[in-house]
């Protein structure tokens, strides 16, 4: 089924936020959907999902016009929405998750259980999915998840799947799998909308590419025909620097030493030192341990053997509050689940670290709060309305400016930051950059964990590799580079 969206507008308000957009998408391709936070990506695909009604333009399905006011009719007319945030229940088997809403039931009124498995049964064996419909979703790792929302939609004999983020908590093997379902959907003729901030995936698995900023269409073509630099430039308007790390200015002390830290089964004997002014990286395939590595650091992950110094001195870190009090901050690898509270305002969570030293005899003293949280605010570029919003109302790049801003007003001597450009788009991401590379020109010690090759390189001096728990290898300069990295990382 072939797709034209035709001068689409919509607004709220006074606020333009598509401004006579085109998109299209041909039978059995891959189209990645790109814009920074706020471009209008969502809104566009909400208005082809049933979601939104758009203000002006139209919509042709295999040429006919068509006019969707719910999803219900959008999903009928063949188009399915995957959003980032799965629909499945963990407590259903996969084949009852495969028709949530629309069961077989037998004459009797009972569900047809036997039916239902297969059906899909025959549908995973007809797109070579490996996966048990008697399983229970919870057994099933994020990629399979995925797996079987994308083989949902082909249930309802969707010709058009629109997917949001697919691979944002996804591992390397995952996203490989992924992939491996989405070129089955392109044999099938199936069209898939591929919405996603990571550029090295759209050059892997797309087709062809359009790109919105500002509510505009500023560039569409075909994949092979550009760049990530040219498709980064078009999000951000501007040229987006993805070169390694220049000198570091002079460093100061050594502020952490671990020796021979060890906890078992999830890591082991690990040594490493890093110095103010210094942008350590550790690195490699996730479930290597360096995450546990630095929250048993922060006192988040119980006892372990071995010695932490900070600053020179041994110290046993028992708690976060004890961390904190010791100058360390940590900013951990899933913001929507350990970064910011969702019933609480930006204000609040933007300060939420140092409420105790805002606190007379019981009572937050708003003024120094509010004061406090502006100074990080301007300091950060954070883009928002009212301090009293809810943290939600954010994109994921300014909620990330937030859980860093809580940290910051703390003033660390070292901090921690746990794969710190998750889910944000390609301009959010150079500013977090910055904002860590000030950091560092500061005095501050900064260790970045992450498994993207290229944010160590465009951050960090020197990085450690790990593989299995333990540090294979530390690297810097010219042997800092992805296939060495990668390498490492796979045990080599």
């Amino acid at each position: 089924m072939n797709l034209t969206m035709k001068g689409i507008v919509k607004s709220f308000g006074a606020n333009d936020v598509l401004k006579s957009v085109d998109f299209h998408l041909n039978e059995g391709e891959i189209c990645a959907l790109l814009g920074e936070n706020g471009a209008g990506k969502s809104t566009l695909m909400n208005i082809l999902g049933g979601v939104l009604p758009a203000d002006k333009g139209t919509i042709e399905l295999d040429g006919k016009p068509v006019t969707f006011i719910n999803p219900a009719q959008s999903l009928n007319a063949g188009i399915a929405f995957i959003h980032q945030e799965l629909n499945l229940i963990n407590d259903l088997p996969v084949y009852e998750n495969m028709f949530i809403g629309r069961e077989l039931k037998k004459k009797s009124g009972f569900l047809d259980h036997a039916a239902m498995y297969q059906k899909t049964k025959e549908l995973f064996e007809k797109m070579e999915i490996d996966v048990d419909p008697g399983a229970m979703v919870s057994s099933l790792d994020a990629s399979f998840k995925q797996i079987v929302e994308i083989s949902r939609a082909l249930m309802m004999n969707a010709s058009i799947i629109i997917m949001d983020e697919p691979t944002t908590s996804l591992t390397d093997p995952e996203i490989e799998r992924v992939f491996d379902m989405l070129r089955t959907l392109k044999a099938q003729k199936v069209g898939v909308v591929f919405i996603s901030h990571k550029l090295r995936e759209v050059m892997e698995i797309c087709d062809r590419y359009t790109v919105l900023r500002d509510g505009v269409m500023v560039a569409d073509g075909y994949v092979k025909d550009t760049s990530i630099p040219e498709i980064a430039r078009d999000m951000v308007g501007h040229e987006v620097h993805t070169g390694q790390k220049s000198e570091s200015a002079n460093l100061g002390e050594e502020v952490l030493r671990l020796e021979k830290l060890t906890q078992e089964p999830h890591f082991r004997d690990v040594s490493l030192s890093v110095r103010a002014g210094e942008v350590v990286g550790v690195t490699g395939l996730l479930g290597d341990g360096r995450s546990e590595l630095f929250r048993a650091v922060f006192g988040a992950q119980g006892k372990v053997q071995g010695q932490i110094y900070l600053h020179g001195k041994p110290v046993s870190i028992t708690s976060t509050q004890q961390a904190l009090a010791l100058g360390i901050g940590y900013l951990p690898r899933n913001r929507k689940e350990n970064g910011i509270i969702k019933d609480m305002d930006i204000l609040e969570n933007g300060s939420i670290v140092t409420l105790p030293r805002l606190t007379k005899h019981g009572i937050i003293q708003v003024k120094e709060q509010l004061a406090q949280f502006n100074r990080q605010r301007r300091e950060l570029h954070i883009k928002m309305e009212r301090e009293r919003d809810s943290i939600t109302s954010l994109s994921g790049g300014n909620q990330q400016k937030v859980v860093l801003a809580k940290w910051l007003s703390a003033n660390p001597s070292l901090l921690i930051l746990d794969n710190p450009t998750q889910g944000v788009d390609v301009g959010a991401k150079e500013e977090i950059y910055e904002i860590v590379l000030r950091l560092a020109n500061q005095g501050v010690a900064v260790v970045v964990l992450c498994s993207e090759a290229q944010e160590i390189i465009r951050l960090c001096d020197r990085a450690l590799v790990m593989y299995h728990g333990s540090v294979r290898a530390e690297v810097s300069g010219e042997t800092m580079n992805e296939q060495n990295m990668m390498r490492l990382a796979t045990g080599g």
